[in-house]
């Protein structure tokens, strides 16, 4: 999975519960620390405290930041690497790029945590060999990075797929959880709409019960729009759901083969698997997303500043 090139790289994956610091020697993840994402100014003093410590043992060559969004990206903006309207209580605005690179004088970058995890399995897994490809994470809100080229899509913000509304399945009455849009996917499919759906903590509900069914269906609907409007290669799935529920794959499948009925050619039953699955990497594909952004801004890819620019 990894490649034992030089360089030495730190990185921030910021979650919506919980925050990831990592140290890397080239691809290879030497060590690690596990911080409850809280208010803004506890948990980036706290990541930013870490990667402190990382840069005064030996410096740093550079920094990736993966996190929860939406968040400002475009750097000609006045509040580049700010958070923007989330719902995440207390961190609207709140500038993650600032308070993680202040102090350290090293090329970085910033992305979203989604994104960051698409360039991962781009490079080290299930896209290794793709041109393009999609990676969702469905946790405490449901999230999706999109590269094509090889490179993450940005425009007038980032891809915001968990905010998608999908087709309902017939008889599914469910209103969704989402406060800005109800029953849009991340309303429908997130851990916490989960819990709501079915009425009981998500490690009570058996993998029998028939309102999987519908969350099967709803994930079908996402990903038929998704391999018609991206022309991705693979959809990879991630976070809790995908790696608890591994049963929903292929009702998944079986559900978007149904709704596309033969319309892309390059999606049949065949294929199907290979195009709709679990990421590769696992629960590493977002600690290694950081990494891959901060080679990236090594390499000065994307044009990322550097923390004293």
């Amino acid at each position: 999975m990894t490649r034992r090139d030089g360089g030495r790289f730190g990185g921030v994956e910021l979650g919506g519960t919980k925050t990831i610091a990592v140290l890397a020697h080239g691809d290879a993840i030497i060590a690690r620390e596990t911080i409850p994402t809280t208010t803004p100014a506890e948990t980036l003093a706290r990541a930013h405290g870490q990667l402190i410590a990382w840069h005064a043992e030996a410096p740093l060559d550079g920094i990736g930041i993966a996190s929860f969004g939406p968040i400002r990206l475009d750097r000609t903006a006045p509040d580049f690497g700010h958070m923007l309207p989330t719902p995440k209580h207390g961190w609207t605005h709140a500038d993650v790029a600032g308070g993680l690179t202040r102090g350290i004088d090293c090329p970085w970058a910033i992305d979203t945590d989604v994104n960051g995890a698409a360039l991962a399995e781009y490079r080290w897994g299930g896209g290794a060999e793709l041109d393009s490809l999609c990676y969702i994470t469905i946790g405490t809100g449901v999230g999706g990075g999109l590269l094509i080229g090889g490179r993450p899509v940005h425009g007038a913000l980032h891809p915001e797929i968990g905010h998608v509304r999908a087709r309902r399945a017939a008889g599914d009455r469910f209103a969704g959880t989402c406060p800005f849009h109800g029953d849009c996917v991340e309303g429908l499919v997130s851990g916490p709409a989960l819990a709501a759906r079915f009425g009981r903590p998500m490690e009570t509900v058996d993998d029998d019960d028939a309102l999987w069914e519908h969350v099967a269906s709803d994930l079908a609907e996402i990903s038929a729009m998704l391999l018609l409007t991206t022309a991705a290669q693979a959809i990879l799935f991630g976070g809790g759901v995908a790696v608890r529920r591994g049963f929903l794959f292929p009702r998944i499948r079986a559900r978007a083969l149904d709704l596309l009925q033969g319309y892309l050619p390059a999606f049949d039953t065949r294929s199907a698997t290979a195009m709709i699955g679990p990421a590769h990497l696992g629960d590493q594909a977002g600690p290694l997303g950081c990494i891959a952004l901060a080679q990236a801004a090594c390499l000065d890819e994307r044009g990322a500043p550097s923390a004293a620019g």
